[in-house]
This record gives C-alpha cells, structure tokens and sequence, in this order.
C-alpha cells in the first residue's frame, strides 16, 4: 500500500537536496565546468575530509557501499575459498558484497537488543564445522547502532580472523569515544541517497589506518593500474566521480548537526512510547552513541500496525523483512538463527531524519497510542 502524501513526512533525499540546494548548484556547474569528472581534484578533497571527520589514515572513494565491501575483502585477498561471517539479520547489500570477491558468506545470529552481531553466536559458528576457511568476520552497525566491538574483537583475536566493519548505516556513531568507521582493519561506508551523509545516486568509501591496504585498494577500484593500462593486481572499475564527490563535500560539514538532531528526535520517540505496550523503542548499549540512520521498534503484531499507519499516512517501512540465511541467493538455509528471524517478523522503521519536526514525531506517536489503546 503506498501511503497518501503528508506534508509532515517530507521525503528525507529531496529534503535533504532541498536544504543544500544553493551550493549543490554551484558545486555542480563547478564540476561540469572543470572537464574532470572521475578521480580528479573532488575526489581527493573529499577523501582528505572525510579521513579528518573519522580521525583514520586514509580514506578511499569508490562506486558504492556493496563496492566498498568487495574492494576492502579483495585488498585482503580474501576471495574464492574463504569464507567471511557476517550477521543475518542485515541488507542483502552485506551477503552480495562479500559474494562478489568470490568468498562464501556464513551467518551469525545478532542481539535481541541492538541487532547488531552476536559475539556468542560468531564463537559458536567459529567452532563449528562450517566455521572452517573463515578468513574475516564482518560487524554491521546496524541502523546507526554500534557493534558490540570488545567482544567480537575479543572472539575474532582469538579465532585469528580480521575484524571488519559495515558502517552503511553509521555515519556519526560512536563506540566508546571512538567513531564508527576507527575499530577493525577497515571499514566500508555507503552514500546511498537515504544515508546519514547521502550523495544524488551511488557512492562509497572504505577507510583504514593501514596505508599498505589503501594503496591496494586504490589499485583495485581502477581495474588494478599502478600506471595507465597496466594492471599490476587484478581490479574491478568502482571509482568515485567527481560529482558525487562534490556533492558529499558540501553535505559532510552538516553532518554532525544531522545526527545529533536524529538523536533529538530520537528521544522524543523514547519518551513517547516508553509504556507503550504496542511497540518496544530501541535500545542503546552503554558507552555507544546510536546515529539513528533508523528509528526501529518492535512490535509483535508489526504487519497490523504497518496497516495502521500506511492508512494514517505515515511512512513507516520494514527493514528487513528476510533474513539473509533464509534468501535463496544465499543458499535458503535453515540454520537456527532465532533473534535474526524474529527480529525479521516484528521491526518496524518509523519515520526518523533531521527535516522531521517534533509535530511529526507527535503524529506518528498519537497514531501507535490510538492503536495501543486499541489492542491493550
């Protein structure tokens, strides 16, 4: 069912088009007018930016975030023959991305309260048979939720594999003072349109401290030439334009502020609905700052309440409704994985994004009240 429009849900891409719209202008006719549109002048600014924004070594630009996964795991030569665990509860983007260096994925269950991978659950993979040929693991800050990163580190140590992570979703989060994107050996990061730092199509990053590991990388995303022609290691073509670039330049200064409004608001929702007895607002590990890419409760009639509010003109979705071990292109398994396919049967993604006001957050939370009323 499509939702009716409602003025109070602006959509978050256009929005945030819209509030930059002056200087995307400029900087675009800038771009156009330099005749430089891959790997020029606004990819390596950006990339210095962002690399000072994390506080790593190096950052890289690349095509997308399921790239950015697939360069970061082909630069550790992790690829046919290996295997990378990563969490199943997560978009199909994580599974695809580690499928496309050739490696197998194999799947972790997650925590019933962040969603983020389980380090108990990755031991007992580990220590399985299958566990055999594993070569990294790959944390998921799902939703803008830091992974539990002492543990897995701890498991992953122990073990002898990489520790890696998707920051897809975590532009701004924080573990324990440090940024999401500064714990494991590397990180991938997305610019999709919906993203906490949102480009106008595709885009992405992986950044490191490890300065051997960039450079590889830089030679991967440009079909592997050191020098023009001549591939040195075997490379796919998943470079940043300058456009896009250019665009996440004059986005990337307001990001802070972005976050910490989605925190705001974010807070709203958890004094709203903290009683509710529809829904179970997020939860946030101690020590952690969650950056709220989504707002996601829990709702054990959540197909009834998606109904509720589509009908109301809210724009709440699912995210996600299947998890990864049970997709076909990932081998239909039916692994025991409870937390992941229940987390899959009751999440629920209310509207959360810096250009929402407190009147929209009000309207989504008298919606869920008027149907706790009904089902109490």
């Amino acid at each position: 069912m499509t939702p009716p429009s409602n003025p109070l849900f602006p959509p978050y891409p256009l929005e945030d088009q819209r509030r930059h719209q002056i200087e995307l202008s400029h900087t675009i006719r800038r771009v156009l007018d330099s005749g430089s549109y891959i790997l020029g002048e606004e990819v390596t600014a950006f990339e210095a930016e962002f690399t000072a924004f994390l506080g790593v070594k190096q950052v890289v630009g690349v095509a997308s975030g399921t790239d950015a996964i697939e360069v970061m795991l082909r630069a550790l030569e992790i690829g046919p023959g290996s295997k990378v665990v990563v969490p199943s509860f997560a978009p199909s983007a994580v599974a695809a991305g580690v499928t496309r260096c050739g490696a197998e994925p194999l799947f972790a269950d997650i925590e019933a309260d962040t969603f983020t991978l389980c380090p108990e659950s990755l031991d007992a993979v580990l220590r399985s048979p299958a566990g055999q040929g594993v070569k990294a693991v790959l944390a998921v800050h799902l939703y803008g939720h830091p992974a539990d990163w002492q543990n897995l580190r701890q498991v992953a140590d122990e073990h002898g594999i990489v520790l890696l992570e998707d920051c897809a979703q975590a532009h701004g989060a924080v573990w324990h003072e440090h940024m999401a994107g500064t714990l494991g050996r590397a990180a991938a990061f997305s610019f999709y349109p919906t993203k906490n730092l949102a480009a106008l199509g595709d885009a992405g990053a992986v950044a490191t401290n490890d300065e051997e590991l960039a450079e590889r990388m830089r030679l991967i995303r440009q079909y592997g030439w050191k020098s023009r022609h001549i591939s040195e290691v075997a490379g796919v073509n998943s470079r940043l334009d300058e456009l896009q670039a250019a665009v996440l330049r004059v986005k990337l200064p307001t990001l802070r502020n972005g976050v910490q409004q989605r925190r705001r608001l974010a807070a709203e929702y958890d004094a709203r609905l903290m009683n509710s007895n529809l829904v179970t607002p997020p939860s946030v590990r101690g020590g952690c700052e969650h950056a709220y890419h989504q707002y996601v409760v829990r709702c054990g009639r959540r197909d009834e309440l998606m109904e509720h509010l589509q009908r109301s003109g809210i724009p709440a979705a699912v995210h996600y409704p299947v998890p990864l071990h049970r997709q076909p292109a990932f081998g239909g398994s039916e692994q025991a994985l409870p937390e992941s396919d229940r987390a899959a049967a009751e999440v629920i993604s209310l509207p959360l994004h810096p250009y929402l006001s407190e009147d929209a957050v009000d309207a989504v939370c008298c919606a869920i009240e008027s149907e706790d009323y009904a089902c109490s």
